[in-house]
């Protein structure tokens, strides 16, 4: 039951060329930014990432990005990201954009055991209709396009069939977290992290505070150990390291 690996190094070694990746974060708010980094240093590449977005130049899973280690994005929002959008436009980068609950629930059913559900999102769109652009040709052509969707109407409205999301790994970040995986997120800093652990097969957690068992209270868990194969603790100067992708603060 003790989960804790010896450092970032550890706990990503044995993610290989191809995985596929459940990764937490919004922006760059509760981004699992040592084990991305980690991950980096090892090399890994032809990386399949699902995540809400792609962090921005040099930050979050922009690292891996400008490194070329990422071949497909499933995620809804390119964000501040300007080598993200670049890859995409000249067919460098296969994108799967996905309106943002879906993409939310499609994460929590896959963890769940859920493999598909409907839907209203996206009906009367390319999203259900098909032909939103995956990967372009260097010439700019659509090189794959989107599917078209089932569709079928419940209490007289359409709604459209999505899958749920399971991944190889998962890695995602907390304020808390004790030996056994258990973990608690804080503020808004949750966002897709709880989802992201749910759907991966294996999941690293990089944790600011490491406690031992019983010292989180039942009531306060946001993720149960469950969904959570291996730990990290940060040092203090990591957990402090919180870059803020748009500073919008008075004078």
């Amino acid at each position: 039951m003790n989960k804790v690996r010896a450092d970032a190094a550890e706990a990503v070694a044995d993610i290989p060329d191809g995985a596929s990746l459940a990764v937490g974060g919004f922006g760059l708010g509760g981004v699992p930014e040592v084990l991305i980094r980690a991950l980096y240093e090892l090399g890994t590449t032809s990386l399949e990432v699902v995540s809400n977005n792609c962090g921005v130049d040099e930050r979050g899973l922009g690292i891996l990005l400008s490194a070329g280690r990422i071949a497909r994005v499933i995620g809804s929002y390119v964000g501040e990201n300007k080598e993200f959008a670049r890859q995409y436009l000249s067919g460098e980068l296969e994108v799967e954009l996905t309106p943002q609950g879906t993409l939310a629930e499609r994460l929590r059913a896959g963890g769940a055991g859920i493999p598909a559900f409907y839907t209203p999102a996206g009906v009367g769109t390319q999203v259900a209709q098909g032909g939103l652009p995956w990967r372009y040709a260097p010439d700019g052509t659509v090189a794959v396009a989107s599917p078209s969707k089932e569709t079928r109407d419940f209490a007289g409205r359409a709604h459209i069939l999505e899958h749920g999301i399971t991944t190889d790994f998962a890695l995602v970040h907390a304020w808390r977290g004790d030996r056994h995986g258990n973990l608690v997120f804080r503020r808004a800093a949750a966002n897709f992290n709880p989802l992201a652990a749910m759907a991966g097969r294996i999941t690293v957690a990089e944790v600011e505070e490491l406690v031992e068992p019983g010292v989180l209270r039942p009531d306060v868990i946001h993720l149960p150990g469950i969904y959570v194969q291996r730990v990290v603790a940060l040092t203090a100067d990591q957990a402090a390291d919180k870059p803020i992708e748009k500073r919008t603060v008075r004078p």
